[in-house]
């Protein structure tokens, strides 16, 4: 009986042990699928972009970190958050992916689509995305902790910076508006709720000694209802903050004559001066790809940027920095937004600081820029030299002909052999 009992406690313990894993095994099942049913949509979004991997293990790939990989200096697979599908980002971000993926640092890139700036931050500081397009104005709050993030600073560095998003104000014709200060008593569309483009038409507003109230109508459109209320003559003017041209605008100009509002003056900087992140733009005037204007029309600007975690190895950031800028240089870009700026100015007022590793490139190609010029100074310098000597040779040669001119009316026989030493004696004499 002693015997049978410590069978039947032993069963009892085998059993809750199976149990317990049982339970716990359940729990880890259900947290996956969950896990894998909220990736899903992120994965379905960039199909495009690349195979779907596993967010955990991608992001820890791609910091640094005291894990093996980034240790060895392995390979690191990168999540690029991006934008609406609709946008500039979505696109940047898979003409990067081939461009990336050729990097014997980078294993992979898988490019997903998101609520774009604000968005693509917190995936960073989450570990969710490890490369992101944002807008400076979100930067520079993420990394100020400010307005959306306030109370939590973002620990963001840039790889790049890229494109300016311009701040368009286009007028209908007949609405009699040709300043900022003009807005006063119209009707204008100030973009959704929320968005980039309200943000912008806030603080321009702001700078002109305007607000809200000042205006006779404030309509919260999009791009698409700000034309169509414009075309049907029930908005007098819109705000567009985005990259030159806007094809809302291209389409508006079709069928209905308007009036590009400039943001200069004391507008621009006040601007410039309380918001670091703006930046004086000119949209040309007979540019066909642009709106093809008969004046050129003074606006400001608020510059996109190539942004990853504070945590990302050096070498890897250097090489995304690098490769960026090759493609850049390389005359295959496909996507229209990455023509509109210079690669050289990628380092330049940026708002949110370089990653150390993207610094050292950048740095590296001004040496390389210096020492360029230097060998430029030094060939203009040997060129200059030997056209002073040739200049001295010739000179010394005139002299002696004139001298073997007038030798030459009274001996004429000796006159070719004193030429012809006095030849090789200058030239002698200028080779020393």
């Amino acid at each position: 009986m002693l015997f049978a009992a410590l069978g039947l406690s032993g069963a009892l313990l085998v059993g809750c042990g199976d149990d317990g894993d049982d339970q716990a095994s359940n729990d880890s099942q259900s947290q996956s699928s969950s896990q894998q049913s909220e990736s899903a949509p992120t994965q379905t979004e960039s199909s495009s972009g690349g195979a779907a991997s596993d967010t955990q293990s991608t992001a820890s790939s791609g910091n640094s970190g005291d894990d093996d990989s980034a240790a060895n200096g392995e390979p690191v697979n990168l999540i690029f958050g991006t934008g609406g599908t609709g946008g500039s980002y979505y696109p940047i971000g898979g003409a990067l992916k081939s461009v990336f993926e050729q990097s014997d640092l980078v294993d992979g890139v898988q490019v997903v689509s998101t609520g774009a700036s604000v968005q693509n931050i917190n995936n960073i500081t989450d570990g969710l995305n490890q490369v992101a397009i944002v807008m400076s104005d979100v930067g520079y709050d993420a990394v100020k902790g400010q307005n959306q993030f306030d109370g939590q600073p973002a620990d963001i560095r840039t790889i790049a910076g890229m494109y300016p998003n311009v701040v368009q104000v286009v007028a209908t014709a007949d609405s009699g508006i040709h300043s900022i200060a003009d807005l006063a008593g119209k009707r204008v569309g100030v973009g959704k709720v929320g968005s980039g483009v309200e943000q912008s038409a806030a603080k321009v507003l702001e700078s002109a000694g305007l607000s809200y109230d000042d205006l006779a109508q404030v309509s919260h459109t999009g791009y698409a209802d700000s034309v169509t209320e414009m075309g049907n003559g029930n908005l007098d003017a819109a705000f567009f903050t985005s990259g030159v041209p806007n094809s809302s605008i291209t389409g508006l100009m079709q069928s209905t004559d308007v009036t590009f509002v400039p943001v200069d003056g004391d507008v621009a900087s006040t601007l410039l001066e309380k918001y670091p992140y703006y930046e004086n733009y000119e949209i040309p005037a007979g540019a066909p790809e642009r709106y093809n204007l008969g004046d050129a029309v003074d606006t400001v600007a608020i510059r996109n940027i190539m942004i990853v975690g504070s945590d990302m190895r050096d070498d890897v950031a250097e090489d995304l920095a690098k490769r960026f800028h090759d493609y850049l240089e390389s005359g295959n870009v496909s996507v229209g937004a990455l023509k509109q700026f210079d690669p050289d100015s990628m380092d330049q007022n940026l708002v949110v600081p370089l990653h150390p590793g993207a610094k050292a490139y950048y740095e590296t190609l001004s040496s390389n820029a210096g020492n360029a010029g230097d060998e430029a100074d030094v060939s203009e310098a040997t060129a200059s030299k030997a056209s002073n000597e040739q200049a001295a040779t010739t000179e010394s040669d005139g002299a002696e002909a004139d001298r073997a001119k007038q030798t030459s009316a009274e001996t004429p026989e000796d006159n070719v052999e004193a030429t012809g030493d006095s030849g090789t004696s200058g030239s002698s004499e200028s080779q020393h």
